[in-house]
């Protein structure tokens, strides 16, 4: 399932090393604005222990763990929904991908260029919220001349129209003020498919991240900056992880023995980019579930709330055409019982059929014929 994050900002506020950090692929990372022009993507291990566990008792060949790719883009400047910058490329590769990560800066550095003069990350969340909001406010403008020509069809057809007319002008006021389509609230059906049908930048699932100093990573609430972007994060009721790039990019540079100390040194438990990738995977509404054998233990990524048989299909589409049953056991009883051998004998392997709903952390067998 190739779900992809796109990691946004103002130019300078750290996308780039933040990216390198998180994978292998190595973006330039410079203090100049526009540094990246064109996307670079890394595919991203989901950290997972439970899969760590299974591994353990089962002893495969090879560990095969959740993946997300996440997509460095290039920096966005006031004017961006004009053109002005690399606008145009910048508005493009954010409609590609499925989440956005916003990136801001919440350390002082007269070294470090900000594209506007100053440190305010408040502010530069405002800026590209409100360039993407413009940029939504034109495509459904345009929606709304479609409709007021077809509405005139008679018809379902018609009053369809009449439909997109009505959601589409309470969407393009509330754009005006700045507010992003994903906040905008309506348990409408028909409304909500208007809507996802022009396929807007700010209904995207969004999270931001704090791009921290070193001296405030083991304590953000100590970073003003910090602070003033959780509050905007909790008003709205969206995620915001601190991160301090530059220690990030150290740690992905140690070898992995080295890195507990390292880390306890500055006041971490783990490398905030575990935390990134986990939050980005629950922004998508991603869960999942396992596989165990003898060549492999491997985590498979589905939607929650997705049955059996979709579930099975993300292995190999026979496996969804052909669908019989499901082997299910839960991930702690294989590993307190040792294996699906001991769980089968104490009844703890339940058969499923199509209508089953996965849990986050089954390990499933298949039973398939096409």
């Amino acid at each position: 399932m190739g779900l992809s994050c796109g990691i946004v900002g103002l130019p300078n506020v750290g996308k780039s090393t933040l990216f390198n950090s998180l994978s292998s692929a190595k973006a330039e990372a410079a203090n100049y604005p526009f540094c990246t022009i064109e996307p670079n993507v890394g595919v991203v291990l989901v950290p997972d222990p439970r899969l760590d566990a299974l591994a353990k008792v089962v002893k495969p060949e090879r560990v095969l763990p959740a993946t997300i790719n996440f997509v460095d883009i290039a920096g966005l400047v006031r004017g961006a929904s004009k053109g002005e910058g690399l606008g145009n490329q910048f508005l493009a590769h954010i409609r590609e991908v499925d989440a956005v990560m916003q990136v801001v800066r919440c350390f002082d550095d007269p070294n470090v260029v900000h594209v506007e003069n100053r440190v305010d990350p408040v502010a530069d969340v405002q800026t590209i919220t409100t360039e993407l909001c413009l940029k939504d406010l034109d495509t459904v403008q345009k929606r709304i001349e479609r409709a007021r020509k077809n509405s005139k069809v008679p018809g379902k057809a018609g009053e369809l129209e009449k439909k997109a007319i009505e959601v589409c002008e309470a969407l393009a006021k509330y754009l005006d003020e700045g507010k992003p389509a994903r906040l905008m609230q309506t348990d409408d059906e028909t409304a909500q498919q208007i809507i996802q049908e022009m396929q807007l930048l700010t209904i995207k699932p969004t999270f931001y991240v704090a791009n921290v100093d070193e001296a405030t990573i083991g304590d953000p609430s100590k970073n003003k900056h910090y602070q003033a972007i959780k509050a905007y994060a909790d008003s709205e009721g969206a995620k915001v992880v601190p991160i301090c790039a530059a220690i990030e990019s150290q740690i992905a540079e140690l070898d992995p023995a080295d890195r507990p100390d390292f880390l306890a040194s500055v006041g971490l438990t783990e490398p905030g980019l575990n935390i990134l990738a986990r939050t980005a995977f629950d922004l998508l509404g991603l869960i999942t579930y396992f596989t165990a054998g003898e060549k492999e233990v491997r985590a498979w990524t589905i939607h929650r709330g997705d049955k059996a048989p979709r579930a099975a299909g993300v292995i190999h589409t026979d496996f969804e055409k052909g669908f019989i049953k499901a082997e299910v056991i839960w991930w702690e009883d294989f590993i307190q019982l040792g294996g699906e051998a001991r769980a089968r004998e104490k009844g703890k392997l339940a058969i499923e059929g199509k209508e089953y709903v996965v849990r986050d952390g089954d390990v499933m067998h298949f039973r398939f014929n096409v």
